[in-house]
C-alpha cells in the first residue's frame, strides 16, 4: 500500500475533525512550519481560519495570499513580543496571547500609530501556573481583563489556554470555560491535536489543530 493511501488527505482529515467537534466549534488550522502545498490544500478544502505562532513567519506565508481570500481569518496563537506589536495588528484579525499589561499598552499604541483595525484580543491564562509558560495567572486575570476592557480600542472577546503537557487536559479546559463564563466572555480557545475533541465537549468555541489536520510538520 502506498503512503498516499495510508495517510488521509488534508481534506479528509478536516472533514473528520469537523465531525468530531460539531458545528458550533471553529477549527483553527495551526499552520506553523507547514509547506505552501499543505496550506494550499487546506484552502482548497475550504479552511479559512488559520493560527500562526510567529509574526514574521506569518507575514511571509500570508502576505501574498491574503488578497486572494476575502474570508480568510488569521489568528496569532503564539507568544507576542512587544516590538512586533505593529506588525501583528496589521496582519492578524485576532491575537490570542495577551498575557501582560506591557503587551496591552504596546498593542494600543500600535493600533493608534498604524491606523489598523484593532484585532480582537483573547487573554491567555496559565491554568497550570507553570513559571516557564506564557499566560496570566488566574489571580491576575481580573485586573488585566478590567484594564483591557477599559483601554483597548477593540474587543476583548475571550480566553485561551495551553494545559500542562504532563497533566490531564480536561480539568484545565473546564476551568477556562468557567472563567470565561464568570467574566462574560464568549470565546474559549482551547484544545490541540491530541485533545481537541475533549475541549469541544467542555465548551471550546475554537480548537487549534496542527498535526491532526496537516500531518507531521515540514522542517
Amino acid at each position: 500500500m502506498s503512503e498516499d493511501t495510508q495517510t488521509p488527505s488534508i481534506s479528509e482529515a478536516r472533514t473528520r475533525i469537523l465531525s468530531e467537534i460539531g458545528e458550533e466549534v471553529t477549527l483553527v488550522a495551526a499552520s506553523k512550519r507547514q509547506s505552501g502545498d499543505r496550506i494550499e490544500a487546506a484552502l482548497e478544502a475550504g479552511q479559512r481560519v488559520f493560527g500562526e505562532n510567529r509574526v514574521q513567519e506569518a507575514q511571509g506565508r500570508w502576505g501574498a495570499r491574503r488578497s486572494d481570500y476575502a474570508d480568510l481569518q488569521l489568528r496569532l496563537i503564539g507568544p507576542l513580543q512587544t516590538n512586533k506589536a505593529e506588525d501583528a495588528v496589521r496582519l492578524f484579525d485576532v491575537i490570542e496571547t495577551l498575557d501582560r499589561e506591557k503587551l496591552l499598552k504596546a498593542l494600543i499604541k500600535a493600533v493608534e500609530k498604524t491606523g489598523a483595525a484593532a484585532p480582537d484580543l483573547l487573554i491567555q491564562v496559565n491554568t497550570g501556573d507553570e513559571p516557564q509558560k506564557g499566560g496570566i495567572s488566574i489571580d491576575g486575570l481580573a485586573a488585566l481583563l478590567k484594564t483591557a476592557r477599559e483601554t483597548y480600542p477593540g474587543r476583548v472577546s475571550g480566553l485561551m489556554c495551553i494545559p500542562p503537557a504532563n497533566e490531564p487536559a480536561a480539568p484545565h479546559f473546564a476551568l477556562l470555560k468557567k472563567l470565561a463564563d464568570q467574566y462574560e466572555l464568549s470565546t474559549v480557545s482551547m484544545g490541540m491535536s491530541g485533545d481537541y475533541a475533549v475541549a469541544a465537549r467542555l465548551g471550546a468555541t475554537h480548537v487549534r489543530v496542527g498535526t491532526a489536520l496537516f500531518g507531521a510538520r515540514d522542517y
